[in-house]
């Protein structure tokens, strides 16, 4: 249940409540300048904001139909500047159609402000933006790696770690362009053969610990013949025949997924039908490596561009509490 919207901020919505009227894109508008410059918006406003998404977003599919061209990005993992580098190499929204995904919190410094960008943009350009869950998406991950210390940090309250999960069960599992080409967080899962099975899942709920969708989050391509047991715990490893089996039922070329750290910003597999896209680049403000984002024209044909990590100021950085280890 949510608290009624303090007077002024529901005054100034008021205007997008009708539709796309001009008081409500002007708050947004101002929303996105003021986040841009890593200014955190305010408790009431996040609330607003939530809600509208919620209302978007659940009227996309599990799998969103999407047209290129279109501009796809991996993980950001809450490195704020290092997102604003992307835009600036990918072309500002709505200039460019974008597809995030997922792994948008956690583990850097600026989650708050890098989810709550994306979710403007995604509000304001429904059509242009499009957000994918990843593993990270999750209440039980995001109370070990960073995303609801950092809201309690900024907010001195949980309320919007829980406006952001409540809208984390609302995004979609992956997306389909152009009827050809797969986006997903993480990889296939054995218990799924066509994209009608996703279709089919209930998406709205906490990430499972197992099954169809929780294999879409976790699940990694490798060198396997068939099916493997993942050393992450959770989803599976799957080889190059689970692959040409699933595209072919599907009728896709590609498999565009995130979820692993690639040195080199992406990596092509199993004769170019498989790529994992890396958009964080210096993970973790250590691990050195570049990232990447893909564009695919109106043809589909691809062109990765990649980018360095973006410079940080050591005097923004906060003091935080280092997450636990686990699979980078």
């Amino acid at each position: 249940a949510y608290r009624l919207v303090p007077g002024a901020v529901r005054e100034r919505w008021r205007g997008w409540r009708g539709g796309r009227k001009m008081a409500g894109t002007a708050e947004l508008d101002r929303w996105i300048a003021k986040l841009q410059q890593c200014e955190y918006l305010s408790e009431a406003e996040v609330r607003v904001l939530c809600a509208k998404a919620r209302e978007i977003l659940v009227e996309e599919a599990n799998v969103q139909v999407v047209e290129a061209p279109i501009t796809i990005a991996g993980d950001i993992h809450g490195q704020f500047n290092d997102l604003l580098e992307l835009l600036r190499v990918g072309g500002p929204a709505p200039d460019t159609r974008y597809m995030f995904m997922g792994d948008f919190v956690d583990r850097g410094f600026y989650s708050v402000e890098t989810f709550l960008l994306l979710l403007t943009m995604k509000v304001r350009w429904p059509d242009r933006v499009t957000l994918i869950r990843g593993n990270h998406e999750s209440r039980q991950i995001t109370q070990v790696y960073g995303f609801y210390d950092e809201c309690l940090r900024k907010y001195g309250t949980a309320n919007v770690w829980r406006y952001c999960t409540e809208v984390f069960d609302f995004l979609s599992l992956g997306a389909l362009i152009d009827g050809q080409v797969f986006c997903v967080h993480g990889g296939l899962s054995p218990s799924i053969t066509t994209l009608d099975q996703i279709r089919a899942i209930d998406r709205k709920q906490e990430v499972p610990h197992d099954g169809a969708m929780c294999d879409l989050m976790w699940s990694d391509p490798e060198d396997v013949d068939g099916w493997a047991l993942s050393p992450r715990g959770a989803g599976y490893l799957f080889g190059p025949s689970i692959v040409q089996q699933f595209n072919h039922v599907n009728g896709l070329e590609l498999i565009a997924r995130a979820h692993q750290l690639v040195m080199e910003g992406f990596k092509l597999m199993f004769n170019s039908t498989v790529v994992t896209v890396w958009s964080a680049p210096n993970y973790c403000y250590r691990c050195g490596n570049v990232a990447a984002i893909l564009r695919l024209d109106e043809k589909l044909n691809r062109d990765f561009k990649v980018f360095n990590a973006a410079l940080h100021d050591e005097k923004s950085i906060p003091a935080k509490r280092p997450a636990p280890e686990y699979f980078l």
